[in-house]
């Protein structure tokens, strides 16, 4: 039985599209194998949202052919999509392919088996293209699982190449989105993450909303958590987030979008929201779940060009009024082929770098704030498989993580929990009871 080993680059997208890989050579009778081992193909599923990741990429493909020198090694995904003759250049992928071959891998690896020839087929993306259908059983465990419902992208921001690797807006039909929940809960996964390239899109070509599928996967049966991955804010309307929050199974946390919290960067970024637009609508997200501690989460871009201190500034004191519970602070990388790469308001490298360290400094405070506020909380907590000396990880509705004292028989129940103190980004908890809620 040939062995293939899988590797993921990227977001939970990404991570979805793997396992739909791994379920197809399953079918095939190939034996899927973790990333490390000896395997007779090597796929890696790349990212190319920066060129940083680009070169991962290319390390990544350097260490599998030599950890497998007689592998074949497959290399897929955006980065081949976005710039596919730098894809096709590259030595030690026997075979290249973007986003619309993912079905057809399978045959790809077996043409190659029986010709040795290397294999370059990369298709390019066309409006009107379908939502390609796909369906996982599971991502390898039993607590959580990642659903996408949509794909593309066409909000054309200045720093961002993802529209041309995924091209035009996609979404997955109700029914196929039902007929994989329902799998899900019957496999025994108790959350599911509904996840998407442009999420807060879905359902545009199709005479759909986000709030359609939200309210299909709330009713779901045994599906106890609803949550939702990264959001254009605009796209959330007022009635949505007040009818989101009637709903019992769905998760209080928000990953709005930020990428910066001064208006004259986001007109630069062409983005589609101001600063004032983006704080109505997290005050109308924290009124709307009032009681239930709501996280607001998100992403903030320092650097970018023509990025003044002042400016810079102004995104630090946004962030500090809001007030979130996360963020993922990166500095601006150079993306080949988007109107930002050839600014010349470049910012210094080292500038970007001091930028970096002062908005984690802010954002790590805020973080600080959120935890300290869900102290003397009881909450319901997911217990999940990862241990640590001081107890089992799991997490509350609004993705807080918290340190249980508990045995592995409750990894993957939802127990009440006590929120009791603070440690190391984490809040501990202590189980008022062992009985699944």
């Amino acid at each position: 039985m040939p062995r293939i080993a899988l590797t993921t680059v990227g977001c939970k997208v990404n991570q979805y599209e793997t396992e739909v890989l791994a379920e197809l050579f399953r079918a095939r009778g190939y034996e899927v194998v973790s990333p490390d081992a000896e395997a007779e193909i090597c796929l890696l599923n790349s990212c190319t949202v920066t060129s940083t990741g680009d070169q991962k990429t290319r390390q990544l493909l350097r260490r599998m052919k030599k950890r497998n020198p007689g592998a074949i090694a497959v290399l897929t995904g955006c980065f081949p999509q976005a710039f596919p003759e730098a894809a096709a250049a590259i030595p030690e992928a026997d075979i290249v392919t973007g986003e619309l071959a993912r079905a057809k891998i399978p045959d790809l690896v077996e043409r190659f088996f029986q010709t040795g020839e290397r294999i370059v087929e990369i298709p390019e993306h066309k409006r009107g293209e379908e939502f390609e259908s796909m369906q996982v059983t599971g991502l390898g465990n039993r607590t959580r699982a990642y659903v996408k419902i949509e794909d593309g992208c066409e909000r054309y921001c200045s720093y961002c190449i993802i529209p041309k690797a995924r091209g035009p807006i996609r979404s997955k039909p109700m029914e196929d989105i039902e007929r994989e929940l329902l799998s899900l809960a019957e496999a025994g996964y108790k959350e599911v993450v509904l996840v998407g390239i442009n999420l807060s899109s879905y359902g545009k070509e199709i005479g759909l909303r986000l709030i359609d599928a939200v309210r299909l996967a709330c009713s779901v049966p045994g599906i106890k958590r609803v949550r939702l991955g990264s959001l254009e804010p605009e796209l959330l309307s007022d009635e949505d987030i007040h009818e989101m929050a009637s709903f019992p199974t769905f998760c209080p946390q928000f990953h709005l979008a930020l990428q910066s919290g001064c208006d004259r960067t986001l007109r630069s970024m062409n983005r589609h929201y101001d600063t004032a637009e983006y704080e109505r609508i997290v005050r109308t997200i924290e009124k709307a779940f009032d009681g239930e501690m709501p996280a607001l989460t998100t992403d903030i871009m320092v650097g970018f060009p023509g990025e003044t201190d002042e400016d810079f500034q102004a995104s630090a004191d946004f962030a500090e009024k809001i007030g979130f519970a996360r963020v993922h602070v990166f500095s601006y990388s150079r993306r080949e082929g988007t109107p930002a790469a050839a600014r010349p308001t470049q910012v210094p490298e080292p500038v970007k770098s001091l930028r970096s360290k002062e908005m984690i400094r802010v954002t790590d405070k805020t973080r600080t704030d959120f935890l300290d506020r869900m102290i003397g909380r009881i909450e319901k907590v997911l217990i999940e498989s990862t241990k640590t000396p001081f107890g089992y990880e799991g997490y509350t509705a609004n993705y807080t993580p918290v340190l249980v004292e508990c045995g592995e028989e409750f990894v993957g129940r939802i127990v009440p929990v006590e929120l009791v103190s603070r440690l190391d980004g984490r809040c501990v908890g202590r189980m008022l009871s062992p009985d699944e809620v």
